[in-house]
């Protein structure tokens, strides 16, 4: 509802001055580039808050391979209604293709591998849920979904603290007080930080800004002394280098850029007047 009020607010001017009402219409959304489809769901959403009584013909699934030139969806209609839902069916779609495409890209140059790729909460403001299941739908998974459902400790708390194992047992300590079960991951900034980490026993370790040869070694002496805990690299991973870093063994690829660096699919949406 945010979405579309931020548009029409007092109501589409243009259309309300130039569109005889009660006009219907047929609308499709097209694909002017290649890659992977999101949004598909949340566009028939956003058509059935405008007017209940548009139809909605899904041509593709979300997750879906596309051509450039590939129809995703079908409308029909009242034409008003169509020109009111078309910025923001686009906007959605557009975001969210992207991000799809993007991850795609990600897990397949990990697929030789066990590691998998992580979102973050790097997202724009608002539409995090979104960003988010499009990640999933271009096959990567999810991260915390905010500071709510996981405790992270990043390297500011660990320094507030005076240390990880304390910080870790605080962070035990509290979820056992206030009677959550919650995960809890660590940031390490170096292999002596890995080791305290390690002893310490948390569910999972952040890597940050590791090289190649620090991964490794931190994979290595962890399978040694905790294999149950989960290793996630993380920090200047692109394209370019992330097969690399997933070829050490970590458990898992975080990457900011899915999300905070999107560049949207590029759709169109044209209508035909009856």
């Amino acid at each position: 509802m945010q979405a579309l009020e931020e548009d029409r607010y007092d109501g589409d001017v243009t259309t309300l001055a130039t569109i005889e009402p009660g006009q219907t219409g047929h609308g499709i959304v097209r694909a002017k580039a290649a890659g992977i489809a999101a949004g598909v769901a949340v566009t028939e959403q956003v058509f059935h808050v405008i007017d209940q009584d548009i139809q909605v013909t899904p041509l593709v699934n979300d997750g879906a391979t596309i051509g450039c030139g590939d129809v995703l969806l079908e409308t029909e209609g009242n034409i008003s209604s169509l020109l009111v839902a078309e910025r923001t069916v686009l906007n959605f779609m557009q975001r969210m293709s992207g991000i799809a495409t993007r991850t795609r890209m990600y897990v397949q140059k990990v697929a030789h591998t066990a590691a998998k790729i992580l979102d973050t909460r790097k997202t724009a403001p608002g539409l995090r849920y979104f960003d988010k299941e499009a990640v999933k739908i271009g096959g990567g998974q999810n991260h915390r979904f905010g500071l709510f459902d996981m405790v992270l400790i990043k390297d500011n708390h660990i320094d507030a603290v005076g240390g990880i194992v304390l910080a870790i047992e605080r962070a035990r300590s509290y979820l056992a007080e206030k009677g959550m079960t919650m995960k809890i991951e660590v940031e390490a900034r170096s292999i002596d930080e890995l080791r305290q980490a390690v002893g310490a026993g948390p569910d999972s370790i952040l890597l940050d800004n590791f090289s190649v040869d620090e991964l490794s070694a931190a994979v290595t002496y962890t399978r040694k002394h905790a294999p149950m805990i989960h290793l996630e690299a993380s920090g200047n991973v692109g394209l370019h280098n992330v097969a690399e870093i997933a070829a050490t063994g970590v458990d898992y690829v975080s990457v900011g850029e899915l999300t905070h660096s999107v560049k949207a699919l590029d759709l169109s949406m044209s209508i035909s007047f009856r």
